[in-house]
């Protein structure tokens, strides 16, 4: 039992290394949002394709996060709340390849998201009505 969990063990050692060594060959921008709302950590997916063409997410561990305005927490971009700024520059750059980095802008949500969504109920009335 010993020998084999010091196998499995091995094993993994060796999968956890070549996961930390893989080379990308470009990084790309896949944002869940066409804005940053204010007063709310905005998430910026980064995803990195490697030499098999597959993708993996990237996270503050791999990449270097800034921007114009704002505050980087890992991958999430915090927007204060009285934000007056119309849009906002984001440079991601890989740590271990400086030549890996994207520049992007966003811009920030004017309407506020006071919107009252109907109820469930009146979903299915709608849908009554409408035949």
């Amino acid at each position: 039992m010993k020998r084999m969990t010091r196998f499995l063990l091995i094993i993994f050692l060796f999968a956890f290394a070549e996961t930390k060594a893989q080379k990308f060959e470009s990084i790309h921008v896949d944002l869940y949002t066409d804005s940053l709302k204010k007063g709310t950590y905005n998430y910026i997916n980064i995803d990195g394709r490697l030499p098999n063409g597959k993708y993996l997410p990237l996270d503050s561990n791999h990449l270097i996060f800034q921007s114009s305005y704002g505050k980087f927490y890992g991958n999430s971009l915090l927007i204060d709340r009285n934000c007056t700024v119309e849009k906002v520059t984001i440079n991601v750059t890989m740590k271990n390849d400086p030549t890996l980095h994207k520049e992007f802008v966003m811009y920030i949500k004017k309407k506020e998201d006071n919107e009252k969504l109907p109820t469930s109920e009146e979903i299915i009335e709608r849908m009554k009505k409408k035949g």
